[in-house]
């Protein structure tokens, strides 16, 4: 049996990803020039393209194509650039440097990188729901709108972004900790891969296994992001590494320390796995994403 080549499908779906960024955004001379410049630098600065490969990979794993779910692919990977943007200004992380480029706001000011931020959040739902209203479905249509707004809103990312920013120097319990990791970062991954299966129209069972996957691939993702901000180093993270100690935010690594995070983090990938066996080899670049999550640098 071959071995999946999980770098060659990164490298097509990155493109196809890339070049559809490129038609959704507005072009930079378009009015007002300043805003739609803030926010393609953002969207170009790089980055793993995880969330849009993601949705790729849900809709292949249901039998779907990139073809079907590129618009929505494109809108998680829009809230996610929109959050960094966020995160990076000064009144949250105050960070200088994102993907080893200066942060938006840096470059363009605070009131224009806020305003890149919303309105590519905007973006990303007149995205979804042109994607979705392809599929001829209404129902499909309310529960792809509703699952990535949850995701992305108070009782997913921005929630979670909350009671992190309020746990900072605090001493907090375990349920607090996983409630920061499962809301801020492993809600939105897990709607990526719901999304594409969704509108790839999975099967019940087949939604139900790709629903466990993400929870469990989204934890470990965050997981593996607290242990790469104290062993990483800032030219492989990009950002300015150490950062987590230095605010005194809730982490697995300050809470666990680092062997059971390592081993809590490779446990969920395993589970993440395990969950997508009734997807036999359709899921097979879900499972080698899985891996690259666990093994990263970056």
């Amino acid at each position: 049996m071959t071995a999946f080549d999980l770098k060659s499908y990164v490298e097509t779906r990155r493109a196809l990803v890339d070049e559809a960024l490129e038609r959704v955004l507005p072009p930079e001379t378009a009015t007002p020039p300043t805003l739609h410049r803030a926010m393609r630098y953002s969207v170009r600065a790089g980055g793993k393209r995880l969330r849009p490969i993601l949705v790729i990979a849900g809709a292949e794993s249901v039998g779907g194509s990139a073809e079907q779910v590129m618009e929505t692919a494109c809108a998680l990977e829009l809230i996610h650039t929109y959050s960094l943007i966020h995160d990076d200004l000064p009144a949250m992380d105050n960070d200088d440097y994102r993907r080893g480029t200066l942060t938006n706001h840096k470059v363009f000011g605070e009131a224009i990188a806020i305003l890149a931020g919303d309105a590519l959040l905007t973006l990303a739902f007149k995205l979804i729901a042109l994607n979705g209203a392809r599929t001829g479905d209404a129902r499909i249509i309310a529960m792809l709108v509703t699952d990535i707004a949850d995701a992305a809103g108070t009782d997913g990312m921005v929630g979670g972004q909350v009671v992190d920013i309020e746990s900072e120097g605090k001493t907090v319990s375990a349920e607090t900790l996983d409630y920061i990791h499962t809301h801020k970062t492993a809600a939105l991954i897990r709607a990526s891969l719901c999304a594409g299966a969704l509108i790839a129209r999975g099967t019940t069972e087949e939604l139900a296994a790709v629903k466990t996957c993400g929870e469990a691939l989204g934890l470990a993702f965050q997981i593996v992001d607290d242990i790469l901000d104290v062993e990483g180093s800032t030219e492989e993270l990009g950002k300015t590494a150490g950062k987590d100690e230095q605010q005194q935010k809730a982490t697995y690594p300050a809470y666990h320390g680092l062997e059971a995070s390592r081993a809590t983090a490779r446990a969920l990938i395993d589970q993440a796995k395990q969950a997508l066996t009734p997807l036999g080899a359709r899921a097979e670049p879900i499972r080698a994403l899985a891996e690259f999550i666990f093994q990263r640098r970056s």
